[in-house]
């Protein structure tokens, strides 16, 4: 039996990716909400701060490594059998994760629930392959800036909820977590469109659903694989901000938890207020080439601001020169699905989530090296902004490999999907 839903136009198309806007903000929210919680979680069963260190960066580190090792997979089920079911398991996962988490009474149960949710997590990508489904070649860019917005808007918004449920107890924002989680599943499942056609799906080929086999594709095309490279370097050196920003505010300028809080959610504010406000006009007028090197232009400058900050009050106001930061994800995204056709999207996206994973898992390692390395160094140079440093060159080094590949690739790019699958008649079931 199926549940006719028929995307024809533009309005079920805004209406289909409203649900993509609203499960987003509902998976990010749930990942958000643990956050406040977890380390005081570890110390309950270590009792120990240093080894409650270790033992979260360890979780962190292996989440990003599911990511990596099982986002290509995801991406080719969700091309093999579509968005919707992929979509909808993925959130019912997650809602067992963390319920997992909740009545864990072992730490081994916390590294099981961190896996389970580092692989159920890998859905970002197939809702990202969804966008590019249902949205015409000239507008991802905008719509990819508005599901970075709702994944900014769910991540500012959780550890603030999470931090209130935890003062009812240490393990409810676990159950609040799962709430949202079921809810964002329970939702698809009535709501949900499907949006692969069946034309468009293609066999699973274990070969292209791992890290090392979903390198094919972004072979596959010259631009493509410069373009990912872009991203790996771009994310490798956002990585600076969650490993470092806190120790380096903290011993450099004495700020405590309140200040730290307040100055990220600046940031996350910023970025939401460019993706979600900013990306579309800027592109339809300047093109998704200038967005790209312009966002990496100024995250570049506010490394640098960020690294040598005379005082607490510069290194606030950095986070306004990081805003147009917000310009390069969906302008990447955008280049990329040209790229490719239909039945390889769900694929890109899955490699796209594999190299974020893996600049989660080695980024917190490589820039606590170097922070490290500035501690120890101060006796000699009096350089504890060093990591930013780093992550500026890194930058740097993106935009020279953005300028080369954008200008050659430009005109190789795949024309896209068909227009049936844009605003000009859409036609998707969905299943029971």
């Amino acid at each position: 039996m199926k549940i006719g839903i028929r995307v024809k136009g533009r309005a079920d198309r805004k209406a289909a990716m409203a649900f993509i806007y609203v499960t987003i903000v509902l998976d990010t929210l749930a990942l958000g909400i643990t956050i406040p919680v977890l380390p005081h979680l570890i110390t309950n069963f270590v009792g120990d701060k240093a080894e409650t260190a270790a033992i979260y960066g360890l979780l962190v580190t292996i989440w990003g490594l599911m990511q990596f090792l099982f986002s290509p997979l995801i991406g080719v089920l969700s091309d093999r059998f579509g968005r919707r079911p992929v979509l909808i398991l993925s959130g019912f996962g997650l809602g067992l994760d963390y319920i997992i988490m909740a009545t864990a009474q072992s730490l081994p149960w916390f590294f099981v629930g961190r896996i389970l949710s580092g692989i159920m997590s890998s859905s970002f990508a197939t809702a990202a392959a969804y966008v590019a489904d249902v949205t015409p070649v000239e507008r991802r860019a905008g719509a990819f800036g508005m599901v970075g917005a709702a994944w900014g808007i769910g991540f500012i918004l959780g550890p603030a909820i999470g931090g209130v449920l935890g003062t009812f107890g240490i393990r409810i924002p676990f159950w609040g977590a799962a709430a949202f989680s079921l809810a964002s599943a329970s939702y698809g499942l009535f709501v949900l469109p499907e949006s692969l056609s069946s034309e468009h799906r293609q066999r699973v080929a274990w070969r292209r659903a791992n890290p090392i086999g979903s390198l094919t594709l972004l072979r596959s095309h010259p631009a493509l694989l410069g373009l990912a490279g872009v991203t790996f370097v771009q994310f490798m050196a956002f990585q600076v901000l969650p490993t470092v920003f806190v120790l380096y505010a903290f011993d450099r300028f004495g700020w405590r938890e309140f200040n730290v809080g307040l100055s990220l959610a600046l940031v996350g504010a910023l970025n939401i207020t460019v993706q979600g406000g900013f990306v579309k006009r800027f592109i339809e007028r300047f093109g998704e080439r200038k967005a790209l090197l312009t966002g990496l232009l100024f995250g570049s400058a506010a490394m640098v601001v960020w690294g040598l900050a005379p005082n607490d009050v510069v290194l606030l106001l950095a986070a306004f020169v990081f805003a147009p930061i917000g310009f390069v994800a969906p302008a990447l995204q955008s280049l990329m699905t040209r790229r490719v056709g239909p039945s390889e999207q769900g694929q890109l996206q899955g490699a796209n989530a594999s190299i974020a994973g893996l600049t989660g898992a080695i980024g917190p390692i490589f820039f606590g090296l170097v922070y490290s390395f500035a501690i120890g160094s101060r006796a000699q140079f009096d350089l504890l902004g060093l990591p930013f440093l780093v992550a500026a060159i890194l930058m740097l080094g993106a935009v020279g490999v953005a300028v080369r590949v954008t200008r050659a690739g430009m005109a190789e790019a795949v024309a896209g999907p068909p227009a049936a699958i844009g605003d000009g008649g859409t036609t998707t079931t969905r299943d029971p």
